[in-house]
Formats: structure tokens, C-alpha cells, sequence
């Protein structure tokens, strides 16, 4: 399932906006909390699809029943890009299990590139809804090589990708290369460039919120 959360009108649409704009990007803190939000408002429709039970809470004036999480998701994000999306979702899902994944793009002599996948460090995923977090579903590549590689530690119950933007092409490829998920974006652009770039989308994620990185 792939849902759009900018095809009704909501803040999703003002912050992916300002996450989009040139020159509000040279806000770095700006920045980073705009996709932070977008993670927490996706958190947000996430979990009205979970599973819940009911909890007796005692209040100074007596006692309330109220539907509460059965179990807490893992939460993964693919390094460094994904860091403000995923705190956006774990202030919202602040008792959660994390993963961690290194996924970057290894650039080659021809101009083109291959990814790489360097380092993991997760909790159990085994039957649990596992909720993973990439600003850019660009070639779709890296997100499919690292639900591969997260899938060798167990099967999850269902699987949640969260994205501020998302390519058709992206898209595309996740859907070929994994069943069983649900796609949560902030809005999905039509093209990718000669570097794999979503066009218009942003630029470089990571680099906006953390600084140009030195190719290797």
C-alpha cells in the first residue's frame, strides 16, 4: 500500500514545502525539524493501525479504561540522512526497539555507483511491526538492499517505510523486491536525474542537515 500523506491538504504540505525551498534549507535546524514533524505526523497515522489493548489507569479520582499499544514497533533508520526522520517517529514512539543501518551510495570512476551497506546494529524484528525511516526513496536501491539484510535477523509482522519524498521509479523497485509493506511519503515526484537525484525534490538530504560529506 503507498500513501501519500500531501494528497489532502494537512501541514504535511507546508512543512514538505519549506523542506523543499532553497532557501529556507539554509536553515539547517529548520530543516532538520521540518522532516523531524514529518516523521511525527507519520507516526501518528501509523499507529492508527496498530493493535491495542486495554489498560485500567488509575487516575487521583478513579479509575479509566483506555485502548493502549499491545507492543511497541522497532524502529530502523538508514544512516545519516534518516536520523531526523527517525527521531520525528521515535518522540512519538518513545518505548521502541531500534535499528540501525549504514547505506550509502559508493561512487564509481564511471560516473556511476553502487551501494553499500557497512554496518547494523538492530533489536529483534521477529513477527514485530518493523517501521524504517528514509528521507529519499530515490532508486528505491538502497532501501531494498537494506530490507534484505534486516530480513535475515527474522520476518516481521509488517513492515512500515517512511519517506519525506518518494520517486515513482522508488517506488517501483520496493514493491518488486519486497511484499508485505506500507509506504508512508510526504509527497512523490515523477523523475530522477542523470545522478539519481529526485527531481524537483531537495537535494541531498543528509548533506542539508549535516554538511557536504567528502565523496569516496
Amino acid at each position: 500500500m503507498i500513501i501519500n500523506l500531501s494528497q489532502n491538504n494537512s501541514l504535511v504540505n507546508q512543512f514538505v514545502s519549506e523542506i523543499r525551498d532553497i532557501n529556507i534549507q539554509k536553515d539547517r535546524l529548520r530543516f532538520r525539524r521540518n522532516i523531524e514533524r514529518v516523521g511525527e505526523i507519520a507516526a501518528y497515522e501509523i499507529s492508527k493501525n496498530l493493535e491495542y489493548q486495554t489498560r485500567s489507569v488509575q487516575t487521583p479520582l478513579g479509575i479509566i479504561e483506555i485502548p493502549v499499544l499491545k507492543e511497541q514497533p522497532v524502529l530502523g533508520t538508514i544512516l545519516r540522512a534518516g536520523l531526523p526522520l527517525h527521531n520525528g517517529l521515535l518522540n512519538y514512539f518513545d518505548q521502541a526497539d531500534n535499528a540501525f543501518i549504514s547505506a550509502y551510495r559508493h561512487h564509481l570512476s564511471d560516473g556511476t555507483f553502487e551501494i553499500k551497506l557497512e554496518y547494523m546494529a538492530s533489536s529483534s524484528i521477529e513477527n514485530k511491526i518493523l517501521i524504517i525511516a528514509d528521507p529519499m526513496l530515490a532508486t528505491g536501491h538502497s532501501m531494498a538492499l537494506t530490507l534484505k539484510e534486516v530480513f535475515k535477523l527474522g520476518k516481521p509482522k509488517h513492515t512500515h517505510i517512511v519517506s519525506v519524498i518518494a520517486s515513482e521509479s522508488g517506488i517501483e523497485k520496493v514493491r518488486n523486491s519486497i511484499d508485505n509493506f506500507t509506504l508512508w511519503t510526504g509527497a512523490i515526484d515523477k523523475e530522477l536525474n542523470s545522478m539519481a537525484y529526485i527531481v524537483p525534490g531537495l537535494g541531498d538530504a543528509g548533506d542539508l542537515a549535516f554538511g557536504e560529506k567528502i565523496q569516496h
